[in-house]
């Protein structure tokens, strides 16, 4: 194809987009309305996953140290306990601060019982990086010398993994249900504005236009419609979302749900 009857064609598809205006305007309609609610949604369910992740992080297996070591033997075991495979944070409480802590909680004298810090042991507060690995870590945790024992929330850390897997399967199959029903609205706008020109396609054909000469000018407005839809529904989901993100900020004072920032 000549470089003049390429650039005649590129012109006559940007041309077709104002001559054809009010089916222009339905296809970026529509193209805008099915890229805002895919898009919409895909960010629903990835903040929906971060959350679940960030619960699932604050489940804490709780190792206990022998009484008999002493407060520098205790945390020399953080050592060993950090370099565990799945481990992300091993943090040492002493007796006294696990007393505080008890206090704290159970404000009660009659609760207390007169308990000292000696009664209580050394311990480590271990996040883990999998909670699908709990058991495997657990075992290990327990094999270090010093440690007597370990507790670990495994029923929870169950839940939040089934939640997860569940909360992605669910996401995966409702966006491809909504990609699908996107491509159908989408194919079928784009038939209607073909079965609008026939006329014109006909009288091409008619004088003797190939195929090609005829398809470049729907693909270059096609491409040129695509693309404003696209920019339109980028920015409507962009102020949507920082208007959603400053929403959740002010109400959420607690920041119980965290939703992750555009930028990020």
């Amino acid at each position: 194809m000549k470089v003049t009857n390429l650039g005649y064609l590129m012109k006559e598809g940007i041309r077709g987009i104002f001559l054809h205006g009010f089916m222009s305007f339905a296809a970026v309609l529509v193209t805008v309305a099915c890229l805002v609610i895919v898009g919409g949604f895909s960010a629903f369910v990835y903040n929906a996953n971060i959350i679940v992740e960030d619960l699932n992080k604050t489940n804490e297996v709780v190792v206990y140290i022998e009484s008999d070591l002493t407060d520098a033997e205790a945390r020399s075991i953080g050592t060993v306990i950090n370099q565990i495979p799945n481990v992300y944070q091993a943090d040492f409480k002493s007796r006294e601060t696990a007393l505080e802590e008890f206090a704290a909680d159970y404000q009660d004298s009659s609760v207390m019982g007169g308990l000292v810090p000696s009664d209580l042991r050394h311990r480590y507060v271990v996040m883990l990086e999998n909670n699908e690995l709990m058991e495997e870590t657990v075992g290990r945790l327990e094999k270090v010398s010093g440690v007597v024992w370990v507790n670990a929330p495994y029923e929870l850390a169950e839940g939040f993994i089934t939640l997860q897997n569940l909360l992605h399967i669910v996401s995966v199959v409702i966006i491809v249900v909504l990609l699908v029903v996107s491509l159908l609205i989408i194919s079928n706008t784009v038939k209607l504005a073909m079965y609008d020109r026939k006329e014109e396609i006909s009288i091409m054909k008619m004088v003797g236009a190939t195929n090609g000469f005829i398809r470049l000018p729907f693909v270059v407005e096609g491409f040129a419609l695509g693309m404003l839809g696209a920019t339109v529904a980028f920015f409507i989901l962009w102020t949507m979302y920082n208007l959603t993100v400053s929403r959740m900020a002010e109400a959420d004072t607690l920041q119980l749900c965290r939703v992750v920032p555009y930028t990020d």
